[in-house]
């Protein structure tokens, strides 16, 4: 075996690493998002991103999935409508309610998720639930509040029930039930198994897309545009979700929430390297939150 061979094995076989990249493949993606505004159409960003997803797959996973085809293929209906609710009905809620709630809101709301998973797999498999573990839940909690607040965590205060935020929340519930329900798919190799969920979740971001382009709001994408839906096709639609398949496969959707409010607080570090925000003392705060949070769970609590 060639020590590239090596050296991927040993990173395929490491959740740490796995859900690390999947938190920053995402991270990356809400920059995308601010940078394809005015660059093409949130619509086309969406179903372009899968459409382009899926021509990558049949390009470099078609062999896995012939290979696992004829463990997949009594599951496919399952598998296409975890596919539809994980990628188009998460996105499009997440996506439409951004309109209609603000910035803290959205972000607090969606930090909910993680907890949702933890206590879905402490319901469906009684996965234990230690002191320690809810410590560093809080902790990576007030760090996502630090970001969405710019350190002023009395803003809290005012915070009010907006229409969106049903949807924000509906996104939360909708990707923690998909998150938990990784822990059952069928026992193939996650490319075969992914490469069905993507085409499904391309098909199924098809009708809003022709609702966008029959309503008049869609239009052509800029080089810009098309730079950042090549970006997000790539690192949070194909990689990030497969590097966190990955590792829910390997830890269990209870371990992989914990980082989940790792991503929020990466996007804000993104935001002043990309973007050329300041950095403040609250993003190092919310960092130290997050990634204390992360070790006071893991290493200090009890692991399921």
């Amino acid at each position: 075996m060639s020590f590239l061979q090596t050296a991927f094995r040993r990173a395929y076989d490491n959740p740490w690493l796995l859900i690390a990249m999947s938190c920053v493949f995402w991270a990356g993606n809400t920059i995308a998002a601010r940078m394809a505004i005015g660059e093409i159409s949130p619509m086309a960003m969406v179903t372009g991103r899968w459409a382009l997803s899926c021509l990558l797959l049949l390009a470099v996973g078609r062999r896995q999935l012939v290979e696992a085809w004829p463990v997949l293929s009594p599951h496919w209906k399952k598998i296409a409508v975890m596919g539809f609710f994980g990628f188009t009905v998460f996105q499009q809620l997440y996506y439409l309610s951004a309109h209609y709630t603000t910035g803290v809101n959205l972000a607090i709301i969606q930090g909910v998720s993680p907890v949702l998973m933890l206590v879905g797999a402490w319901a469906l498999w009684g996965a234990r639930i230690s002191l320690m573990q809810i410590g560093g839940f809080s902790l990576t909690m007030v760090g996502v509040a630090l970001v969405a607040t710019h350190g002023d965590l009395l803003a809290l205060r005012d915070f009010n029930f907006r229409i969106g935020d049903l949807g924000v929340l509906g996104s939360a519930i909708v990707y923690a039930g998909y998150a938990l329900s990784l822990r059952d798919r069928p026992k193939a190799p996650a490319m075969g198994f992914f490469v069905i969920m993507v085409f499904a979740g391309f098909f199924t971001s098809l009708p809003l897309f022709i609702w966008e382009a029959l309503a008049g709001y869609a239009f052509a994408p800029t080089f810009k545009g098309w730079m950042v839906l090549i970006y997000a096709a790539i690192f949070p639609s194909l990689l990030a979700q497969l590097c966190f398949i990955r590792s829910v496969e390997l830890i269990g959707p209870s371990r992989v929430a914990l980082f989940y409010n790792v991503t929020p607080v990466m996007g804000a570090i993104f935001a002043v390297v990309v973007l050329s925000e300041p950095f403040e003392l609250h993003q190092a705060l919310a960092l130290v939150f997050v990634i204390g949070g992360v070790i006071i769970a893991e290493r200090l609590g009890k692991r399921p």
